[in-house]
């Protein structure tokens, strides 16, 4: 799944908007994030994983490596 899909995914589970996440990201990060710029890094796929990771802690979510030969974090 790309990040572009879990980004969407994530806001509609949550029921927030992309205008919503900027400004949470903007309070989180003190960078400034808008809508439409936000939207646009969404849908080309190009938000880094730092960005990722705090999405994901806005959403309520976190990311976790597993090693897929043990099934352990």
């Amino acid at each position: 799944m790309s990040s572009k899909e879990s980004v969407k995914i994530l806001l509609v589970k949550r029921n927030m908007t992309v205008k919503a996440l900027a400004e949470k990201l903007t309070e989180l990060t003190g960078r400034k994030y808008s809508r439409s710029g936000l939207s646009n890094k969404i849908n080309r796929s190009s938000i880094n994983f730092d960005e990722m990771e705090e999405i994901a802690k806005i959403l309520g979510y976190r990311i976790e490596f597993v090693d897929i030969e043990n099934g352990r974090n």
